[in-house]
């Protein structure tokens, strides 16, 4: 269940302002509303090239100019230590950044006072294994993806769900999706769409030589392991849109929920249902 925000009637938040600053739009945006956060936060921080170390860094609330990319690349500079996001979408879809600058400038006193709720959202510890070593380790928040990659045939990954073997694709890529990520590059594969606060992960099989596979949804307190055993030469790990490294033979892909959770602000008159109809245009009317 969401929960109040911990600077809530307490005092006045510290917050970190973060965004692409290669991009007009952003250094629009941050001359236009810093006056409005410094009206009612405390500024620890403005970074516009996420160089940030914020793992050590005081604050309570990252404010992200961009979009969902923006605010992916703001969980990672967290790391392990995660604290409430609140998105301003500049961008185009923005399934995470859901607020106009306009909607920001209504609700920042508010956020502000703490007169909103934090909701906690599925991460994932992500580990390659090659024999008994992990070679390479990362958090991410949307979605482990195996991708083919060039010279462009079909693979076979086999998927472990503790320990017991479920299935093996033969596909083109393989993409493990939390809810939080559902609206992504799973979306655009065909998969589900999930709740963003459901405990779950969701397998989608990128272009499957066999017509019955279909994705699949399981409980996010299991864990799933992936194996290819015969990758191509560029057969890739992919978090989050970062390659994690490049697959041998018989390497295993250790996905398991992380301790950590996405704190993602919620404000009134901001729903669920409501991002999606009108991020994926549910007007129940063709438009010509």
């Amino acid at each position: 269940m969401p929960r109040t925000a911990s600077w809530a009637g307490d005092r006045r938040p510290l917050v970190v302002v973060l965004g692409p600053g290669e991009r007009a739009t952003v250094v629009a945006a941050v001359d236009q509303l810093m006056p409005v956060i410094r009206r009612h936060a405390d500024v620890v921080a403005i970074d516009l090239d996420f160089s940030l170390d914020l793992r050590d860094l005081e604050f309570d609330l990252a404010i992200v100019l961009g979009g969902d990319g923006s605010i992916l690349r703001a969980a990672r500079r967290m790391e392990r230590r995660q604290r409430p996001i609140l998105g301003v979408n500049l961008g185009k879809l923005g399934f995470l950044a859901d607020l106009s600058p306009a909607d920001f400038v209504a609700v920042v006193e508010e956020v502000a006072a703490g007169r909103c709720l934090i909701a906690d959202h599925l991460m994932f510890d992500c580990a390659v294994f090659r024999g008994d070593v992990a070679i390479h380790q990362s958090i991410g928040l949307n979605e482990t993806a195996i991708l083919g990659g060039p010279p462009y045939s079909i693979i076979d990954i086999e998927l472990y769900v503790d320990a017991e073997l479920a299935t093996t694709y033969s596909c083109d890529g393989l993409i493990l999706s939390t809810p939080v990520g559902s609206t992504a590059h799973n979306l655009s594969a065909g998969g589900p769409i999930l709740r963003k606060t459901l405990p779950a992960f969701v397998f989608t099989a990128i272009n499957p030589h066999t017509l019955t596979v279909r994705p699949v949804v399981d409980d996010a307190d299991r864990v799933y392991e992936l194996v290819v055993k015969k990758p191509l030469a560029a057969t890739s790990v992919v978090v989050d849109g970062q390659m994690l490294c490049v697959l041998d033979a018989l390497d295993r892909i250790c996905v398991r929920r992380a301790e950590m959770t996405f704190q993602l602000v919620e404000v009134r008159g901001h729903s669920y249902y409501r991002t999606l109809r009108e991020k994926l245009g549910w007007s129940g009317r063709l438009r010509g």
